[in-house]
């Protein structure tokens, strides 16, 4: 199973958020983020030694789906977030080795 973590803009979190709930993925946490990518917005100077940097609001989605989901979520991701300028965000991947779901004990894919 695989943690899907994207960094999108904040106004196109419901049309992610659809098309990952369309997969029939019932899991998910949305939260508000502040960052910077390796294009950042422009800094502000404030006088000749202060340098102001400039953390964008992004809003990021977290998902955990079995393997054999994951290229299709990261699919529906891109093409639901992009928008073909710069700052359209990131998206990260991450294996993971168990989960458990507390109530029941279930572990592993009947987890998620």
């Amino acid at each position: 199973m695989v943690r899907v973590v994207c960094y999108i803009r904040p106004h196109r979190v419901e049309q992610v958020k659809s098309a990952i709930a369309a997969l029939g993925v019932t899991g998910m946490t949305v939260s508000d983020a502040r960052g910077t990518g390796n294009s950042p917005e422009k800094s502000s100077w404030l006088g000749d030694e202060a340098h102001m940097v400039v953390l964008p609001i992004k809003s990021k989605i977290e998902v955990v789906v079995p393997d054999d989901m994951r290229e299709t979520l990261i699919e529906r991701i891109v093409e639901n977030a992009r928008t073909g300028e710069p700052g359209d965000g990131k998206i990260f991947v991450e294996r993971l080795t168990d989960a458990i779901r507390v109530r029941t004990g279930e572990r592993g894919d009947p987890a998620i």
